[in-house]
């Protein structure tokens, strides 16, 4: 399971003309889910992407979560995290997960999420979105399982 996930001044996600998500101040998460990944791998990435210290504190330096800053998150699932390139020059997706197995998974990650305390926003699963993201930093990080 892979996370990319950027801090945002505000991000948001549109399927079919009308905003299905959005949110202010927080982290932007493209989620990619690969075969083989469990409830384990999400278990784990939530707390890790809720507490990553990419905020700055008082004195510029990194060191608060989104959680200590009373951010919010954005989930949008992306199996094209999983894209191998190195053949060719079309991408290969056979490492990411079939649906039947990512959503389940994507929504245990979102479940986990709010468990840790944070207000989470979702695009739509499997919908063509239009995902607009104002990177803060810009901070970029990827986590993975």
């Amino acid at each position: 399971m892979r996370a990319l996930v950027q801090r945002v001044k505000k991000s948001s996600v549109t399927v079919d003309g009308r905003i299905v998500g959005a949110i202010g101040p927080g982290l932007m998460v493209l989620l990619g889910v690969k075969e083989g990944d469990a409830e384990e791998e999400a278990r784990w990435l939530a707390p890790k992407v809720a507490n990553l210290r990419i905020f700055p504190d008082d004195e510029g330096k990194l060191n608060r979560s989104v959680l200590e800053m009373g951010g919010q998150a954005l989930v949008v699932s992306q199996f094209t995290l999983y894209a191998d390139c190195r053949k060719g020059r079309r991408p290969s997706f056979v490492e990411a997960a079939r649906p039947e197995v990512a959503d389940p998974l994507v929504e245990k990650f979102v479940e986990l999420l709010r468990a840790e305390g944070l207000h989470v926003e979702t695009g739509i699963f499997q919908a063509e979105m239009l995902v607009e993201i104002h990177n803060d930093g810009p901070v970029t990080v990827l986590v993975e399982k």
